[in-house]
């Protein structure tokens, strides 16, 4: 389209950015984000090294938008695609050229914040089995040219051994206190490991093996992102004061709001990420076809499952197929219904199915995927019962917080190195909490409603593996999230092997996670 041809359109169309009822749905095509190549190295033995850098730049979010301040890994929105294999290392430059003054409101009061610039970034690679010094810790953050860096910084490139099986990734900033609004900014990608059952199994690849990143978002007048400051109405809190919760009012697809994607008659892998920062989904198709699941956050199912809808919390992932072969020439719309439910967040995208394949379809959903090679639990040398409460702060505002323990509190998860520990998250909450462990993944037992009468004179959980209503069918694959419903206990089932030194884990609710209900996870060595 010409500009001339835009501008004219533009003129045609009352559009608000700000108001999402003005806003045309699946006018723009979802873009794919590009795959990241590996630079020359500066060292002599590295045969896969990239320097991704942390830039601000100019982003359309839809073509009747103005262009868009944004925060973007090598300047774009989604951040470029790492693709690796499996057991072949790669290093990453991770460079912070961003500018001194924050795009989005700082909170002053929350942890790590008071006394440090404003803009501090450090890269996580989530779901990463990986060295402590290279997964991100909050407290590693750098400034703009490493100036200043926080107390666990202690390396410029971090390495990725990638010994793990093939899984959908993705890297995303974990500066402490200003998480929420780096992610919100732009600092997103995928990383995907690639390993030969893959290739074996004859899934889709190639053009159809396609990532999908769902954000919400809101915008000003102007077409720039809006995050909320809460100075109106005016309050009595410090000002920016941070949301307890935030929910955007527009939905944004790999960087697009309410894109289309054409496909071919045939089978798709789709690899779908929220990557929101507190927003849930339930997403299901217009046409009730089926969603063939294939894997869960960290690799492929046993078998296949076939699901109507499945709830993605945020940072989940879903692997899974879409045969379009039966819907030729029709429009398919990827809806959502979980609560709760902006006017307008009930649809995500649409599919436009083409009339003809390019070539055949020669690709299958096998009866077995990954051989299931289950952890016994019996085999756990502890349980740790991890209380989900809330009070409010000094300020008078909400604080979630993890068995009551603050960011700074002495490390009380300690861990042994190869050891199994089953971990009881008691949500007392009236609604989920995602809670996300670095370093390991983790098999759902299944969940339990509770009473007081659940738990011994200390608080701990009183466990009966039978008495559990098992995770449900989507969730039965390796995951580094799990999903703690209210009123209940979520028991996860935890290996923890092959590295040892500073973790976390955390509600993946990004504004929780900035106040406070994150907590330290040391693996020590036995």
């Amino acid at each position: 389209m010409h500009d001339s041809d835009l501008n004219d359109e533009k003129s045609q169309i009352a559009i608000d950015p700000s108001d999402p009822t003005t806003i045309p749905k699946y006018m723009d095509s979802m873009p794919i984000p590009y795959i990241a190549e590996p630079n020359q190295s500066p060292y002599a033995d590295d045969n896969y090294f990239y320097t991704i850098t942390m830039i601000e730049s100019k982003h359309r979010f839809h073509h009747l938008f103005p262009l868009t301040t944004i925060w973007g890994y090598n300047g774009t929105y989604p951040g470029p695609t790492i693709v690796a294999a499996k057991d072949v290392p790669i290093k990453v430059k991770w460079e912070n050229k961003l500018p001194k003054k924050h795009l989005l409101p700082v909170d002053h009061t929350l942890h790590g914040t008071m006394d440090t610039p404003d803009v501090r970034t450090v890269v996580h690679l989530h779901g990463a089995n990986v060295a402590s010094d290279s997964d991100g810790h909050p407290e590693a953050w750098y400034s703009r040219d490493n100036v200043f860096v926080g107390q666990k910084y202690t390396r410029e490139v971090y390495e990725y051994t990638n010994h793990q099986a093939g899984a959908t990734l993705w890297y995303h900033d974990h500066a402490i206190g200003i998480t929420r609004l780096n992610v919100y900014a732009g600092l997103a990608g995928f990383y995907l490991i690639k390993d030969f059952l893959e290739k074996r199994l004859g899934l889709p690849d190639g053009p159809y093996d396609i990532p999908i990143m769902i954000q919400d978002k809101s915008f000003n007048k102007d077409g720039s992102l809006f995050y909320p400051d809460n100075s109106n109405p005016p309050v009595t809190n410090p000002v920016p004061s941070t949301p307890s919760i935030f929910f955007g009012n527009t939905v944004v697809v790999n960087g697009k709001v309410w894109p289309h994607l054409k496909v071919e008659p045939r089978k798709y892998r789709f690899r779908i990420l929220n990557a929101s920062n507190g927003r849930a989904y339930n997403l299901r198709l217009s046409n009730n076809e089926v969603f063939h699941q294939i894997g869960t956050d960290l690799g492929l199912l046993h078998h296949p499952v076939d699901i109507s809808s499945f709830t993605l919390e945020p940072a989940e992932r879903m692997d899974l197929i879409i045969d379009f072969s039966k819907y030729k020439g029709q429009e398919i719309i990827l809806q959502n219904n979980a609560q709760p439910l902006t006017p307008g967040m009930e649809e995500i995208m649409k599919f436009i199915v083409k009339e003809k394949l390019s070539c055949p379809d020669t690709s299958i959903i096998p009866d077995e995927l990954m051989p299931a090679h289950k952890t016994n639990p019996e085999l756990a040398v502890k349980e740790r019962t991890m209380h989900l409460d809330m009070t409010t702060d000094h300020y008078g505002r909400t604080l979630h917080l993890l068995n009551n323990k603050l960011w700074s509190d002495p490390a009380t998860e300690r861990p042994k190195e190869d050891s199994i520990e089953i971990w009881h998250l008691v949500n007392h909450f009236d609604f989920p909490h995602p809670i996300h462990l670095h370093l390991v993944h983790f098999e759902i037992l299944g969940r339990k409603p509770f009473t007081n009468k659940d738990f011994d004179d200390k608080g701990n959980y009183k466990f009966n593996l039978n008495n559990l209503t098992p995770p449900l069918d989507y969730e039965k694959g390796p995951k580094d999230v799990a999903r703690a419903d209210p009123g209940q206990v979520t028991s996860i089932l935890i290996h923890f092997k092959e590295h040892t030194g500073d973790y976390v884990w955390h509600c993946h609710i990004l504004e929780h996670e900035d106040n406070d209900m994150m907590r330290p996870l040391i693996v020590e060595k036995q």
